[in-house]
């Protein structure tokens, strides 16, 4: 395993994180387990999950991965070997099961508290706010809704000075965002610069072959304010292992189980950026989802791939990506199809 630092900690993280949306829906508590045996086993130290999980969200799952986390920990006694992420989940129609109202003091108290007690533990390596709550292009929007985005922002102030307590009182050993834009962000940093309170240190949003938005301003804030890109779905909701061309959607997987996460990435553009990816990864003898992992590890924003699995197989391959090293002239075949298609899925 390669390992690397959340910015400005001394929190070593292994540079493969691995996802857990999918425990409690699509995988049982047994299957997590073992995915978290095998995982820890390789190397990998840092788990990323979610008040919000399992996806899809519903009220008879809510916070179910926390607590087959907590469970984990519980059983194994292996809380010190893990670095730990969750997110709070903002207010909305489709999280009005968890909470309403914005991230304020009281619902971040009452998201910190519950996550903690969850997953069975004191404390939180990395706290984050799952997605802004103003409306911003995410989540499969090419374009900035500006007719119909809040024209009120995030009281940063006072999330900033909430999650400073926790920092203070070690509960929190530090923060982050996800889904956010070069703004949002920047509000974020200055504001915590000009009041002396905890910044927020990684970004975690959607990253891939065939969704690179984040080098529109983002990826230059990662570089030069120092926050690290956290990247998730690197395999494009699995649109990116290859398993869905012609036509195709194996049954259970997530494309035949929930078409709608996969939706964004099955445009005609995306399909065939993808064969031309496959064609590249196939003549240098390795999969798909490897040359698409390889890819984004290697990137000098990215502080750790997400990864997440359904299946053992997929798990053991998406954490063997870290051994592969692309050499320049493949790299410069996976910019010429990006200059060719670029970024066709939102």
């Amino acid at each position: 395993m390669k390992y690397t630092k959340l910015p400005n900690t001394n929190i070593e993280v292994s540079k493969i994180c691995l996802g857990t949306m999918t425990w409690g829906n699509q995988n049982t508590q047994e299957e997590a387990f073992e995915q978290m045996d095998y995982a820890l086993s390789q190397g990998v130290n840092f788990f990323d999950t979610a008040e919000l999980y399992p996806v899809p969200a519903s009220p008879e799952t809510y916070a179910d991965t926390e607590r087959i986390i907590g469970n984990w920990f519980q059983k194994t006694g292996n809380r010190a070997k893990v670095i730990l992420a969750t997110k709070i989940a903002g207010g909305g129609d489709y999280t009005k099961h968890i909470r309403t109202g914005k991230f304020n003091r009281k619902n971040i108290t009452e998201a910190v508290e519950g996550s903690l007690k969850r997953l069975q533990t004191d404390y939180l390596d990395l706290f984050q706010l799952h997605w802004p709550e103003r409306g911003v292009n995410a989540f499969g929007v090419r374009d900035y809704p500006y007719k119909t985005a809040s024209k009120e922002a995030e009281n940063h102030l006072e999330i900033l000075a909430t999650l400073d307590e926790f920092v203070k009182k070690g509960t929190l050993k530090a923060i982050g965002l996800s889904n956010e834009t070069p703004w949002g962000t920047m509000q974020y940093l200055e504001t915590a610069k000009i009041h002396n309170l905890a910044r927020p240190i990684t970004i975690q949003n959607s990253y891939s072959m065939v969704h690179r938005g984040y080098e529109y301003g983002m990826s230059e804030v990662s570089l030069r304010e120092d926050i690290g890109l956290l990247a998730y779905s690197p395999l494009a909701q699995g649109v990116l292992s290859g398993k869905y061309l012609d036509g195709n959607s194996p049954e259970g997987s997530r494309g035949d189980l929930f078409p709608r996460f996969i939706a964004r990435y099955m445009g005609d553009s995306s399909l065939e950026a993808v064969k031309r990816y496959d064609a590249i990864a196939k003549k240098n003898g390795i999969t798909l989802t490897e040359l698409a992992l390889a890819f984004v590890n290697q990137l000098p924003f990215v502080t750790s791939n997400i990864i997440g699995a359904t299946k053992m197989s997929q798990l053991k391959e998406n954490i063997g990506s870290i051994h592969i090293d692309l050499s320049e002239d493949t790299l410069k075949e996976i910019e010429a199809v990006h200059a060719a298609i670029p970024n066709p899925a939102p």
